[in-house]
Protein backbone atom coordinates (compact mmCIF):
# COMPACT_ATOMS: atom_id res chain seq x y z
CA UNK A 1 0.00 0.00 0.00
CA UNK A 2 1.61 3.29 -1.00
CA UNK A 3 2.55 5.91 2.19
CA UNK A 4 -0.27 8.23 0.68
CA UNK A 5 -3.71 10.25 2.31
CA UNK A 6 -6.78 8.95 1.93
CA UNK A 7 -8.67 7.39 -0.36
CA UNK A 8 -7.75 3.83 -0.60
CA UNK A 9 -8.73 1.25 -3.35
CA UNK A 10 -9.76 -1.72 -1.65
CA UNK A 11 -11.16 -5.01 -3.38
CA UNK A 12 -13.87 -6.52 -1.02
CA UNK A 13 -14.17 -10.83 -2.26
CA UNK A 14 -16.73 -12.13 -0.74
CA UNK A 15 -20.50 -11.68 0.06
CA UNK A 16 -21.83 -12.60 3.20
CA UNK A 17 -21.95 -11.01 6.61
CA UNK A 18 -18.72 -9.95 7.61
CA UNK A 19 -17.93 -8.29 3.85
CA UNK A 20 -21.23 -6.50 4.28
CA UNK A 21 -19.87 -5.25 7.54
CA UNK A 22 -16.29 -4.15 5.95
CA UNK A 23 -18.08 -2.62 2.82
CA UNK A 24 -19.63 -0.49 5.07
CA UNK A 25 -16.73 0.99 7.28
CA UNK A 26 -14.73 1.24 4.08
CA UNK A 27 -17.20 3.07 2.19
CA UNK A 28 -18.29 5.44 5.04
CA UNK A 29 -14.65 6.09 5.41
CA UNK A 30 -14.23 7.74 1.73
CA UNK A 31 -12.46 4.65 0.54
CA UNK A 32 -13.10 3.77 -3.28
CA UNK A 33 -14.83 -0.12 -2.95
CA UNK A 34 -14.72 -2.50 -5.23
CA UNK A 35 -16.99 -5.71 -4.19
CA UNK A 36 -16.76 -8.92 -6.17
CA UNK A 37 -19.75 -11.33 -4.91
CA UNK A 38 -21.02 -14.71 -6.76
CA UNK A 39 -24.46 -13.48 -7.61
CA UNK A 40 -26.12 -11.64 -10.40
CA UNK A 41 -28.68 -10.85 -8.83
CA UNK A 42 -27.35 -9.71 -5.63
CA UNK A 43 -24.94 -7.13 -7.67
CA UNK A 44 -28.18 -5.85 -9.33
CA UNK A 45 -30.16 -5.47 -6.21
CA UNK A 46 -27.67 -3.38 -4.48
CA UNK A 47 -26.97 -1.26 -7.68
CA UNK A 48 -30.94 -0.87 -6.78
CA UNK A 49 -31.43 -0.62 -3.26
CA UNK A 50 -28.16 0.39 -1.60
CA UNK A 51 -28.25 -3.15 0.55
CA UNK A 52 -27.27 -6.57 0.52
CA UNK A 53 -30.64 -8.39 0.22
CA UNK A 54 -29.09 -11.55 1.70
CA UNK A 55 -27.26 -10.29 4.60
CA UNK A 56 -27.23 -7.58 7.19
CA UNK A 57 -29.82 -5.75 4.97
CA UNK A 58 -30.75 -3.16 7.27
CA UNK A 59 -27.62 -1.41 6.36
CA UNK A 60 -27.56 1.14 3.56
CA UNK A 61 -24.47 0.78 1.37
CA UNK A 62 -22.91 4.41 -0.13
CA UNK A 63 -23.16 3.13 -3.50
CA UNK A 64 -21.37 6.10 -4.53
CA UNK A 65 -17.81 4.72 -3.71
CA UNK A 66 -19.09 1.13 -4.65
CA UNK A 67 -18.54 -0.90 -7.64
CA UNK A 68 -20.22 -3.95 -7.76
CA UNK A 69 -19.14 -6.63 -9.84
CA UNK A 70 -19.29 -10.90 -10.82
CA UNK A 71 -16.15 -10.14 -12.36
CA UNK A 72 -13.17 -10.94 -10.11
CA UNK A 73 -10.52 -9.24 -12.22
CA UNK A 74 -12.32 -6.26 -12.85
CA UNK A 75 -12.63 -5.85 -8.86
CA UNK A 76 -8.87 -6.87 -7.89
CA UNK A 77 -7.10 -4.73 -11.13
CA UNK A 78 -7.00 -1.37 -9.92
CA UNK A 79 -7.05 -2.38 -5.87
CA UNK A 80 -4.21 -0.96 -3.72
CA UNK A 81 -5.56 -3.72 -0.79
CA UNK A 82 -7.48 -6.98 -1.33
CA UNK A 83 -9.64 -8.16 1.66
CA UNK A 84 -10.44 -12.06 1.65
CA UNK A 85 -13.91 -12.26 3.20
CA UNK A 86 -15.11 -15.81 2.25
CA UNK A 87 -15.28 -19.30 3.74
CA UNK A 88 -12.10 -21.37 3.73
CA UNK A 89 -14.06 -24.35 1.88
CA UNK A 90 -14.66 -22.16 -0.98
CA UNK A 91 -11.41 -19.88 -1.30
CA UNK A 92 -10.00 -21.42 -4.21
CA UNK A 93 -13.39 -22.01 -5.75
CA UNK A 94 -13.62 -18.07 -5.41
CA UNK A 95 -10.46 -17.48 -6.90
CA UNK A 96 -10.15 -19.46 -9.79
CA UNK A 97 -10.93 -17.46 -12.48
CA UNK A 98 -8.32 -14.51 -11.22
CA UNK A 99 -5.78 -13.82 -13.45
CA UNK A 100 -4.45 -10.45 -12.24
CA UNK A 101 -1.76 -11.48 -9.85
CA UNK A 102 -1.97 -11.26 -6.18
CA UNK A 103 1.38 -11.37 -5.61
CA UNK A 104 0.98 -6.96 -6.56
CA UNK A 105 -1.42 -6.58 -3.76
CA UNK A 106 -1.16 -5.97 0.07
CA UNK A 107 -3.55 -9.05 0.93
CA UNK A 108 -5.57 -9.25 4.25
CA UNK A 109 -7.61 -12.07 5.05
CA UNK A 110 -10.52 -12.01 7.26
CA UNK A 111 -11.22 -15.95 6.76
CA UNK A 112 -11.10 -18.42 10.04
CA UNK A 113 -10.42 -21.32 8.34
CA UNK A 114 -7.80 -23.43 6.59
CA UNK A 115 -7.69 -23.68 3.09
CA UNK A 116 -8.96 -27.63 2.48
CA UNK A 117 -7.00 -30.23 0.33
CA UNK A 118 -3.60 -27.91 1.09
CA UNK A 119 -4.15 -27.96 4.82
CA UNK A 120 -2.89 -24.37 4.91
CA UNK A 121 -3.81 -21.73 7.36
CA UNK A 122 -4.63 -18.97 4.22
CA UNK A 123 -1.45 -16.93 4.85
CA UNK A 124 0.64 -19.58 3.91
CA UNK A 125 -1.91 -20.93 1.35
CA UNK A 126 -1.64 -17.04 -0.09
CA UNK A 127 2.24 -17.17 -0.23
CA UNK A 128 3.10 -20.92 -1.61
CA UNK A 129 0.85 -20.81 -3.97
CA UNK A 130 -0.44 -16.76 -4.90
CA UNK A 131 3.22 -16.14 -4.54
CA UNK A 132 2.40 -13.17 -1.90
CA UNK A 133 5.30 -11.47 0.08
CA UNK A 134 4.75 -12.53 3.46
CA UNK A 135 5.08 -9.02 4.04
CA UNK A 136 2.27 -8.33 2.45
CA UNK A 137 -0.32 -10.86 3.54
CA UNK A 138 -2.27 -9.79 6.79
CA UNK A 139 -5.12 -10.93 8.64
CA UNK A 140 -8.31 -8.94 10.02
CA UNK A 141 -9.37 -10.80 12.96
CA UNK A 142 -11.97 -9.82 15.91
CA UNK A 143 -13.83 -9.91 18.50
CA UNK A 144 -16.39 -8.55 16.52
CA UNK A 145 -19.81 -9.57 14.85
CA UNK A 146 -20.66 -8.24 11.80
CA UNK A 147 -24.59 -8.05 13.25
CA UNK A 148 -22.82 -5.81 15.77
CA UNK A 149 -20.83 -3.68 13.45
CA UNK A 150 -24.31 -3.26 11.26
CA UNK A 151 -25.70 -1.41 14.71
CA UNK A 152 -22.79 0.31 15.02
CA UNK A 153 -22.31 -0.81 18.50
CA UNK A 154 -18.89 -0.28 19.45
CA UNK A 155 -16.46 -3.06 17.93
CA UNK A 156 -12.73 -4.16 18.22
CA UNK A 157 -10.49 -5.26 15.06
CA UNK A 158 -7.59 -6.47 15.13
CA UNK A 159 -5.11 -5.89 12.68
CA UNK A 160 -2.20 -8.68 12.08
CA UNK A 161 0.46 -7.78 9.32
CA UNK A 162 4.26 -8.63 9.56
CA UNK A 163 4.89 -4.79 7.82
CA UNK A 164 3.24 -2.72 10.87
CA UNK A 165 2.90 0.10 8.45
CA UNK A 166 0.62 -1.94 6.12
CA UNK A 167 -1.50 -2.62 9.01
CA UNK A 168 -1.86 1.23 10.31
CA UNK A 169 -2.48 2.19 7.03
CA UNK A 170 -5.60 -0.22 6.95
CA UNK A 171 -6.25 1.04 10.54
CA UNK A 172 -6.45 4.69 8.67
CA UNK A 173 -8.97 3.28 6.13
CA UNK A 174 -11.25 1.78 9.09
CA UNK A 175 -11.72 4.76 11.05
CA UNK A 176 -15.20 4.94 12.55
CA UNK A 177 -17.10 6.08 15.90
CA UNK A 178 -18.05 2.74 16.54
CA UNK A 179 -14.32 0.82 15.25
CA UNK A 180 -11.32 0.54 17.53
CA UNK A 181 -8.37 -1.44 15.94
CA UNK A 182 -5.55 -3.01 17.21
CA UNK A 183 -2.44 -3.67 15.18
CA UNK A 184 -0.55 -6.53 15.43
CA UNK A 185 2.61 -8.38 13.82
CA UNK A 186 1.65 -11.81 15.43
CA UNK A 187 0.07 -12.68 12.39
CA UNK A 188 0.41 -16.69 12.79
CA UNK A 189 -1.03 -16.69 16.58
CA UNK A 190 -3.88 -14.31 15.57
CA UNK A 191 -4.88 -16.48 12.61
CA UNK A 192 -4.74 -19.79 14.26
CA UNK A 193 -6.62 -17.93 16.97
CA UNK A 194 -9.78 -17.00 14.78
CA UNK A 195 -9.45 -20.98 13.45
CA UNK A 196 -9.72 -22.64 17.01
CA UNK A 197 -12.56 -20.16 18.29
CA UNK A 198 -14.74 -21.20 16.29
CA UNK A 199 -13.74 -25.37 17.06
CA UNK A 200 -14.42 -24.17 20.37
CA UNK A 201 -17.48 -21.83 20.46
CA UNK A 202 -18.56 -25.61 18.41
CA UNK A 203 -18.25 -27.40 22.10
CA UNK A 204 -20.02 -24.33 23.64
CA UNK A 205 -22.83 -25.05 21.72
CA UNK A 206 -22.51 -28.82 21.43
CA UNK A 207 -22.36 -28.28 25.68
CA UNK A 208 -25.39 -25.83 25.60
CA UNK A 209 -27.42 -28.18 23.49
CA UNK A 210 -27.01 -31.18 25.75
CA UNK A 211 -28.05 -29.24 28.54
CA UNK A 212 -25.12 -27.74 30.68
CA UNK A 213 -25.19 -24.61 32.23
CA UNK A 214 -23.43 -21.24 32.56
CA UNK A 215 -21.35 -22.45 35.50
CA UNK A 216 -19.98 -25.45 32.99
CA UNK A 217 -19.44 -23.03 30.14
CA UNK A 218 -16.98 -20.95 32.21
CA UNK A 219 -14.91 -24.25 32.87
CA UNK A 220 -15.04 -24.85 29.70
CA UNK A 221 -13.76 -21.56 28.23
CA UNK A 222 -11.12 -21.42 30.51
CA UNK A 223 -9.27 -24.76 29.44
CA UNK A 224 -10.34 -23.32 25.55
CA UNK A 225 -7.76 -20.85 26.27
CA UNK A 226 -5.39 -22.88 27.38
CA UNK A 227 -6.02 -25.22 25.34
CA UNK A 228 -5.33 -22.56 22.28
CA UNK A 229 -2.09 -21.21 24.09
CA UNK A 230 -0.39 -24.76 24.07
CA UNK A 231 -1.51 -25.30 20.33
CA UNK A 232 -0.50 -21.63 18.99
CA UNK A 233 2.70 -21.99 21.04
CA UNK A 234 3.62 -25.03 19.54
CA UNK A 235 3.21 -23.77 16.33
CA UNK A 236 4.65 -20.67 16.13
CA UNK A 237 6.93 -20.13 20.08
CA UNK A 238 6.84 -16.75 20.22
CA UNK A 239 6.21 -13.81 23.36
CA UNK A 240 2.51 -13.36 23.53
CA UNK A 241 -0.48 -12.18 25.75
CA UNK A 242 -2.96 -14.66 25.32
CA UNK A 243 -5.41 -12.55 27.28
CA UNK A 244 -5.08 -10.14 24.64
CA UNK A 245 -8.61 -9.07 22.53
CA UNK A 246 -6.88 -10.71 19.44
CA UNK A 247 -7.02 -14.36 21.43
CA UNK A 248 -9.33 -14.73 24.45
CA UNK A 249 -11.88 -11.79 23.89
CA UNK A 250 -12.45 -13.39 20.45
CA UNK A 251 -12.78 -16.59 21.82
CA UNK A 252 -15.47 -15.44 24.28
CA UNK A 253 -17.06 -13.53 22.05
CA UNK A 254 -17.18 -16.29 19.67
CA UNK A 255 -18.32 -18.98 22.11
CA UNK A 256 -20.94 -16.72 24.03
CA UNK A 257 -22.54 -14.20 21.36
CA UNK A 258 -26.13 -14.76 20.71
CA UNK A 259 -24.50 -14.09 16.90
CA UNK A 260 -22.17 -16.43 17.35
CA UNK A 261 -23.00 -19.02 13.97
CA UNK A 262 -20.61 -21.28 15.19
CA UNK A 263 -22.27 -21.19 19.01
CA UNK A 264 -25.67 -21.92 17.14
CA UNK A 265 -24.78 -24.95 15.03
CA UNK A 266 -22.92 -26.51 17.93
CA UNK A 267 -26.46 -26.02 19.83
CA UNK A 268 -28.13 -27.86 16.88
CA UNK A 269 -25.41 -30.07 16.99
CA UNK A 270 -25.95 -31.19 20.95
CA UNK A 271 -29.57 -30.76 20.94
CA UNK A 272 -29.65 -33.67 18.29
CA UNK A 273 -29.64 -32.23 14.49
CA UNK A 274 -27.96 -34.36 12.11
CA UNK A 275 -24.94 -31.72 10.35
CA UNK A 276 -27.07 -31.52 6.88
CA UNK A 277 -30.57 -30.52 8.94
CA UNK A 278 -28.11 -28.24 11.03
CA UNK A 279 -26.86 -26.52 8.22
CA UNK A 280 -29.99 -26.09 6.05
CA UNK A 281 -31.90 -24.74 8.59
CA UNK A 282 -28.85 -22.22 9.83
CA UNK A 283 -28.47 -21.80 5.37
CA UNK A 284 -25.17 -19.91 6.61
CA UNK A 285 -21.32 -21.26 7.11
CA UNK A 286 -20.02 -22.30 10.55
CA UNK A 287 -16.13 -22.40 9.62
CA UNK A 288 -15.88 -24.24 12.90
CA UNK A 289 -17.14 -27.33 10.97
CA UNK A 290 -14.40 -27.26 8.26
CA UNK A 291 -11.87 -26.51 10.73
CA UNK A 292 -12.74 -29.35 13.19
CA UNK A 293 -11.93 -31.49 9.92
CA UNK A 294 -8.54 -30.35 9.22
CA UNK A 295 -7.09 -29.38 12.46
CA UNK A 296 -6.86 -32.88 13.17
CA UNK A 297 -3.95 -33.29 10.35
CA UNK A 298 -2.39 -30.09 11.56
CA UNK A 299 -1.85 -32.17 15.26
CA UNK A 300 0.20 -34.76 13.67
CA UNK A 301 3.17 -32.37 12.77
CA UNK A 302 2.76 -31.61 16.66
CA UNK A 303 3.56 -32.53 19.98
CA UNK A 304 0.49 -31.13 21.98
CA UNK A 305 -2.72 -32.18 23.82
CA UNK A 306 -6.58 -30.37 21.99
CA UNK A 307 -8.99 -33.00 23.67
CA UNK A 308 -11.54 -30.14 22.45
CA UNK A 309 -10.84 -29.93 19.56
CA UNK A 310 -10.03 -33.90 19.37
CA UNK A 311 -13.67 -33.99 20.47
CA UNK A 312 -15.60 -31.79 18.32
CA UNK A 313 -13.72 -33.76 15.33
CA UNK A 314 -15.42 -37.19 16.36
CA UNK A 315 -19.33 -35.85 17.19
CA UNK A 316 -18.69 -34.13 13.64
CA UNK A 317 -16.65 -36.68 11.68
CA UNK A 318 -16.60 -40.19 13.25
CA UNK A 319 -20.31 -39.47 14.27
CA UNK A 320 -19.84 -40.21 17.76
CA UNK A 321 -22.47 -39.77 20.46
CA UNK A 322 -22.18 -36.04 21.37
CA UNK A 323 -24.09 -36.74 25.23
CA UNK A 324 -21.12 -39.71 25.15
CA UNK A 325 -18.41 -37.83 24.07
CA UNK A 326 -19.27 -34.60 26.00
CA UNK A 327 -19.16 -36.22 29.09
CA UNK A 328 -16.20 -38.18 28.43
CA UNK A 329 -14.71 -34.71 28.20
CA UNK A 330 -16.02 -33.03 31.21
CA UNK A 331 -14.43 -35.53 33.58
CA UNK A 332 -11.23 -34.56 32.45
CA UNK A 333 -11.44 -30.63 32.39
CA UNK A 334 -9.77 -28.88 35.24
Amino acid sequence: MEDSEKPYNIAVIGGGSMATALVKIFTENDNQVNWWMRSEESVEHIRVHRNNPRYLSSVELNVDQLFVSTDINAVVEDADVVVLVVPSAFLKDSLVDLTVPLKEKIVFSSIKGIVPGDNMIVGEYLHQRHEVPFEQIGVIAGPCHAEEVALERLSFLTLACADMENARQLSEAMKADYIITRLSDDIYGTEYAAILKNIYALAAGIFHGLGYGDNFQAVLVSNCVREMKRFIRAVHPIKRDINATAYLGDLLVTSYSQFSRNRTFGNMIGKGYTIRSAMLEMNMVAEGYYAAGLIKNLKKSYDVKIPICQSVYKILYEEKSPKKVMKKLAERLK
